[in-house]
């Protein structure tokens, strides 16, 4: 909004030039997004803390994970809503309008918001533990990935292709199941998120993680000359994306100030499942869907640890891990919880940079 309202004043200030400069406006993203959520956190807690939102902690068939968890019974959650806020704001405030791509990605997490925030409620208000019914959640997720993916298919100017990573000129035509492609990474990523919020300020650091480095990817692939140099895929006007990934940083910067270990808010599932799905969106738009599976490996190996779980009790008769997703496995282990939360941060890390170096291996 500020881009329309202000850098065609240029001619009267030169200082409103700096707003066609999308690292400029990426920085003051993260920046509004950060404050967004560090104001206003506080109150949001307030508020949740009188209208008891609180988190529900079932006396689970695992006793020992029910004794480490006991003590988060109450906790504040829904506080995915103050990262959604910062986001959508920052977003409008510094991002340009016009351009699709950036209402995709609002749609995304206004939509998956929504759903998150259903399953939220029914969980906290009605006091009911499934919260949604999982059928009815993936039908949600379903119906945007689906709409995103026809949308992306009938555009006439979106190639239905997969770009692998680290081989050079790998490219597939995907064809009609491009959609089903779209649909699968989208409903994917939201899911892989909201497995992965099971510790304090687990998931929200990954994320954070992940957004950081899908900032410079999209500034790079809405980029000609960098693009063509990298002999990467270039989606004019995809620099904009890189302000949606600047602002989730900020947000999420933000939120783990509340987050971290030990918490006084939980996301919920009104944030993991848009952070995840607005992540699955990006990677998508940018042609870097393979690159996500290894660069958020720690939400990747959240989701098989489940997968690998079910597969075992079904066929062996028997778990593979103690309790899944895996950071459960770990606790029971005997590692404290902090320990678990930063190094999946620090495994996170070093993922996002090998997924960057890949960049120049294209």
């Amino acid at each position: 909004m500020l881009y329309e309202l202000l850098y065609p004043l240029r001619d009267l200030w030169f200082g409103f030039n700096v707003f066609k400069y999308i690292t400029f406006r990426a920085a003051m993203a993260t920046v509004t997004a950060f404050l967004i959520s560090i104001v206003f956190g506080p109150l949001l807690i307030e508020i949740l803390t009188r209208l008891k939102v609180g988190q529900h902690i079932k006396k689970d068939y695992v006793e020992d994970l029910y004794e480490l968890h006991k003590h988060k019974k109450g906790t504040p959650t829904m506080g995915g809503f103050i990262i959604l806020i910062a986001i959508i704001a920052s977003t409008v405030l510094w991002a340009r309008l016009d351009n699709r791509y950036v209402i995709i990605c609002l749609i995304t997490l206004i939509w998956l918001g929504f759903v998150g925030f259903v399953d939220d409620y029914i969980k906290m208000v009605k006091e009911r533990n499934t919260g949604l019914r999982a059928s009815t959640k993936f039908i949600g997720q379903l119906l945007l990935g689906l709409i995103v993916g026809a949308y992306l298919y009938f555009d006439g100017t979106t190639p239905h292709t997969l770009h692998v990573p680290f081989i050079k000129d790998m490219v597939i035509n995907l064809g009609i199941l491009y959609i089903i492609f779209v649909v699968f990474v989208i409903v994917g990523s939201s899911n892989a998120v909201n497995l992965t919020d099971g510790l304090d300020g687990l998931a929200i650091g990954c994320v954070t993680i992940i957004a950081i480095a899908y900032s410079i990817i999209c500034y790079v692939t809405g980029n000609a000359a960098i693009a063509k140099y990298l002999n990467i895929y270039f989606l004019q006007g995809g620099g904009e994306l890189a302000i949606i990934c600047a602002a989730i940083v900020g947000s999420g910067l933000g939120f783990l100030w509340f987050n971290s270990f030990p918490a006084s808010v939980f996301m919920g599932d009104i944030g993991s499942l848009a952070l995840g799905g607005a992540i699955g969106v990006i990677s998508v738009l940018i042609k870097k869907e393979v690159l996500l599976v290894f660069m958020g490996g720690i939400i990747v190996a959240e989701v098989m640890s489940v997968i690998l779980q079910v597969l075992s009790v079904k066929i062996r008769k028997k778990k593979l891990f103690l309790m899944s997703p895996i950071h459960h496995h770990f606790q029971l282990k005997g590692i404290p919880e902090s320990k678990i939360i930063i190094r999946f941060w620090i495994v996170a890390i070093v993922l996002a940079l090998i997924s960057l170096v890949s960049l120049k291996l294209q």
